[in-house]
Order: structure tokens, then C-alpha cells, then sequence
């Protein structure tokens, strides 16, 4: 299968180097790496730049943007920069971040669970953080979702879902549309891949308000919002989370921003959404 990777990379020089190397020795090697430089003010770019000399298949693409906060959007943007410069001849096209190391058999194992399943349109293993000499498994980790830091698609699947959204969310309406379409998603328990850059447990308050601007966008409603919100306010014993949440979403109303999905996937979101807060109280 042709895999192509595109790896949106802001200040990276810490970390690119051990993404692209670990790519590099996979038992099947990917037809293509794009590298987007996004405005790094490191070295971000010469590491790249003198990698690409030794491989002819990694690629690097420089992108000015802009140093405005915009979660979700920025990294997806950057990611069109890459996918912009590429061919139509790929199976799997992957979003990767720059800060991972993915183990030897890695898109070999993916390869095998995309040809055994012809329903499976999303595949990926699982992020571990270093804890004193230990590997351990990421704690945003959940069996049914797939971390935005290392989404792999097929083909048909990425087309059938309109591609990536540039917005807040795009790395859960992703998935929603996925099982909208048909289209089944995969977390392969035995791929360890190692996450240098931990997620952060905190967030700005842009961010806090942008989560309850994704849940509108995707038309959960109130109602989903506000147990999603109380679900995060638990999980992060943070009582301004909840507030957070409801202001985005009521802000984004008020705004009228645009959806995500139309109303008949937004209306199978909230089914799902419901089905899966039923079977959880059974």
C-alpha cells in the first residue's frame, strides 16, 4: 500500500529528526513524507532541508502563518499546505505530528488491518509518554478514538468524509463522519508509539471556550453539550471548565457560525452520541 505523511512541524528541532528517522527504517517504507515547516523560528527547517538530500521521498514545505491563536485550524491549514504538493496515487494518506517515534513495523501493521478489512476507513496505534525510565500509555488515551497526532486514513474514506475540517474539533468529526459514511475505525493496542511531547492537561482560555464552539459546530446540541461539558469538569475536577464550555457554544450560536456537518449527520452524531451515554448507564 502507498502510504503518504504529512507532518505539520512548528519549532520542532528537538524532535523532527527522531519522527523522520524512525519513518524512515519502517518495514514498509512510506512513498512520501511532507514536512511543513509552519513558521518555526528554530532550526526546524535545516534538519529537514538535510534530510531531504539523503531521501529523495521527504519533502519539505515552508509556510508563513499566521502567530494567531487558532486551535484546530492552524495545524489543519498547514496540513493542506502539504497535501497541496502531492499526487492523487496514495492508499493511505496520514497526518503525523512531529514529535512521535513510531515503532519499526508501524505502517506494515496498518497496511495488513486496511487490506483484512475493506469497512475500515481509519487506523492507529497508541501514544505512550515517558515517566521517569518508563514508557506508559498516555492518559487522554480511549480505545474507540483515534489521537489526532497520528491519523491515518484511507483513501476512500478521506474523500468520503470531505477530507479534514480547518476548525476546532476536526480530529473528532473526522470520526463522526466516518461511522456516518459507513466506514469502520481501528486502535491497534500492540503499536506503541512513543509521544516525546506529552499533550497538555491545561488550556488557555481561548481554548476552554473553542471546545463548546466545536460541540455547535457539530450540532450536539445543548443538551450533549452541556453532559459533555460536566464529563470534562469531572475528569479535570475544574468547575470553570463547565462555564467554558456553555459560553463557547452559546458564543459560536450567536455568532452563527457555520456547521461542520449538514443536519442529517448532525442528527446521526447526536443518535450516536445518545446511544452511547444509554449503553454507559446499563
Amino acid at each position: 500500500m502507498n502510504f503518504y505523511i504529512i507532518i505539520p512541524a512548528h519549532n520542532e528541532e528537538d524532535s523532527i529528526a527522531l519522527t523522520l528517522d524512525s519513518l524512515v527504517n519502517q518495514t514498509l517504507q512510506p512513498k512520501r513524507i511532507v514536512v511543513v515547516n509552519d513558521h518555526s523560528t528554530d532550526n526546524t527547517q535545516h534538519i529537514v532541508e538535510k534530510l531531504t538530500e539523503s531521501h529523495s521521498f521527504i519533502s519539505l514545505v515552508n509556510n508563513n502563518s499566521s502567530d494567531k491563536h487558532l486551535p484546530g485550524a492552524k495545524i489543519v491549514n498547514a496540513f493542506y499546505k502539504g497535501f497541496e504538493t502531492l499526487d492523487q496515487d496514495y492508499d493511505v494518506i496520514c497526518k503525523f505530528d512531529a514529535d512521535l517515534i513510531f515503532p519499526k513495523n508501524y505502517l506494515e501493521q496498518l497496511a495488513i488491518h486496511f487490506k483484512n478489512d475493506k469497512t475500515l476507513g481509519m487506523a492507529a496505534g497508541f501514544c505512550y509518554i515517558k515517566k521517569n525510565e518508563d514508557w506508559v500509555l498516555e492518559n487522554l488515551t480511549r480505545k474507540d478514538h483515534i489521537r489526532g497526532a497520528l491519523k491515518a486514513y484511507k483513501k476512500q474514506c478521506f474523500e468520503a468524509i470531505g477530507q479534514l475540517k480547518s476548525s476546532i474539533g476536526w480530529d473528532t468529526v473526522d470520526e463522526l463522519l466516518a461511522k456516518y459514511y459507513n466506514w469502520t475505525i481501528l486502535t491497534d493496542e500492540s503499536l506503541h508509539v512513543k509521544h516525546l511531547k506529552p499533550t497538555g492537561i491545561s488550556y488557555n482560555k481561548d481554548s476552554k471556550h473553542s471546545q463548546g464552539e466545536a460541540l455547535y459546530k457539530m450540532r450536539y446540541g445543548i443538551l450533549l453539550t452541556a453532559i459533555t461539558a460536566l464529563k470534562m469538569t469531572l475528569k479535570k475536577r475544574s468547575l470553570s471548565l463547565f462555564n467554558d464550555y456553555i459560553k463557547g457554544y452559546f458564543k459560536a450560536k450567536k455568532e452563527k457560525l457555520d456547521f461542520l456537518v449538514s443536519e442529517a449527520e448532525g442528527q446521526f452524531i447526536r443518535n450516536l452520541r445518545w446511544k452511547g451515554i444509554f449503553e454507559k448507564f446499563r
